[in-house]
Formats: structure tokens, sequence, C-alpha cells
């Protein structure tokens, strides 16, 4: 993977990772948390992952659509490069993915 492509995905890893609240602790005044005006549920950030997942899988096809085609200035390497990175995006969904239904099927096992 080029240095491009895991800077990329750094990248959006890190404007993920900046949408997430941090979670609170213990010892700060619930007082002083109110002042949150946004607050995002883990639901949003998943649907917003899919979706940039599903744009970055678009983007790759609609790249390889017009180097099949001969558009120019479409490069082979540019369109490697765009289907790595939507690669590597659906893989980490799918890795999120596998592991909610891992912690899901933990809790439903769980004696009470």
């Amino acid at each position: 993977m080029t240095n491009m492509s895991v800077d990329s995905v750094l990248a959006q890893i890190r404007a993920m990772s900046a949408q997430v609240k941090p979670v609170a602790s213990p010892h700060i005044d619930p007082a002083s948390t109110r002042a949150a005006p946004e607050k995002s549920s883990f639901a949003s950030l998943m649907a917003q992952s899919l979706d940039q997942v599903n744009q970055t899988q678009q983007n790759a096809t609609d790249l390889a659509t017009k180097f099949e085609k001969g558009v120019p200035g479409v490069e082979l390497a540019d369109v490697m490069i765009e289907m790595q990175k939507a690669s590597v995006s659906f893989r980490g969904v799918t890795e999120v993915r596998n592991r909610m239904v891992s912690a899901y099927q933990d809790i439903m096992n769980m004696q009470i």
C-alpha cells in the first residue's frame, strides 16, 4: 500500500475519532459536560462510516469504468489506489460488524 493511501485512511480515522465525544470520567463534574451542543450516537457514526465506505467504493468503480472506456487522464495507478482504498475501508467496516456481532452474542449468552 502506498504512503498516499495509508495517509488517506489515517486521515479518515482521525476525522471519525474527532467526531466521537470522549467518555466522561467519574472524576469530572457532570454539570461541566452538559455544555456539549451536539450529541452523536453510535448509530449515526456507523451510518456516516457506511456512507463514506459506499462513496469510496462508488468512486473506485467510476474511476475503473472511465479507465476501461479509455478516458484520457485516467491512469492505471490511480485506479489501483482507489480500488485499494475501497478494499481497506470495506474490510474495516466488515471487521467492526464482526466485532459487534461477537459482542452481541457474548451478551446474549451471559447468565442472568
